[in-house]
């Protein structure tokens, strides 16, 4: 019985990031983006994470609505989403800004404008945040470059297979 507590499990759902890279054998096909006074790619891995992570987007009609609210942000303010993953407590996505708009700034339109729009299609989302605070205050922004954006979409691609779906499957720690 002692022995099966140690002994390794064979359906881990682990990608390490290193492994993806190594599989990424090819450079980016990135042009670059000619403005009036710039010229260059601005590519961002961004993620947030809903409040006290409670799973909001577990059904796939919340999830469609959420996809469809990025999308459609995403082309008012002129980025284009080159990957989105809607996990049921957060959302990871790779997006091509102009070069003029920071990490911050691409991570406040989406991220504010996606709260705002649930708000007004779904009321009821304000009986489990009262305040009006959907989203947690933090996230994550990257910038990629021509070498690692490959990497970057295909994480985003994949998250279901990155993000452990149950503690049993982590074979890295000797307590389980």
């Amino acid at each position: 019985m002692a022995n099966e507590i140690f002994a390794p499990r064979t359906n881990t759902f682990q990608v390490s990031v290193s492994f993806l890279r190594r599989s990424a054998n090819k450079m980016a096909n990135l042009e670059l983006k000619h403005y009036s006074h710039k010229v260059g790619v601005n590519v961002h891995h961004l993620e947030w994470c809903t409040k006290y992570r409670y799973c909001m987007f577990r059904q796939d009609k919340y999830k469609n609505l959420c996809e469809e609210i990025l999308r459609e942000t995403a082309q008012r303010h002129n980025m284009v989403i080159r990957e989105l993953g809607i996990m049921p407590e957060h959302i990871h996505i790779s997006v091509e800004c102009r070069p003029s708009m920071s990490q911050s700034k691409a991570l406040q339109l989406l991220k504010g404008n996606l709260s705002y729009k649930l708000f007004r299609a779904n009321e009821h989302f304000r009986l489990r945040y009262p305040q009006g605070h959907f989203f947690s205050p933090g996230g994550l922004a990257n910038s990629t470059g021509y070498s690692t954006v490959d990497v970057v979409d295909n994480y985003v691609r994949n998250q279901i297979d990155i993000h452990q779906t149950q503690l049993t499957a982590f074979t890295g720690s000797s307590a389980l």
